[in-house]
């Protein structure tokens, strides 16, 4: 069971670190949309606003799925150091 955490770890760690940090770009990303869609434009038509939105909750709630992934990340890596402790 040991060398299986070992192995496993290094990946789940991994694995935290890109969707934290794919959460973080998604945020900003969406952050963007949303900035455009509130700064007024002389040639901004309503479709565009509405499209500046659509954009704005669709990267902030991939941005909320990415940040979920990484707290269970987190909290599998806690449990598996919590076991590891245990058995020693």
């Amino acid at each position: 069971m040991k060398n299986l955490t070992n192995q496993t770890a290094p990946i789940l760690r991994s694995k935290m670190a890109d969707f934290k940090q794919f959460g973080i770009t998604l945020l900003c990303v969406g952050s963007f949309f949303y900035l455009g869609s509130i700064l007024p434009s002389g040639g901004k038509t309503m479709i565009d606003t509405y499209a500046f939105m659509g954009a704005t909750i669709l990267f902030l709630g991939v941005s909320i799925v990415f940040f979920r992934l990484s707290n269970k990340y987190k909290k599998v890596l806690a449990e598996m150091d919590d076991q590891d402790s245990l058995q020693q």
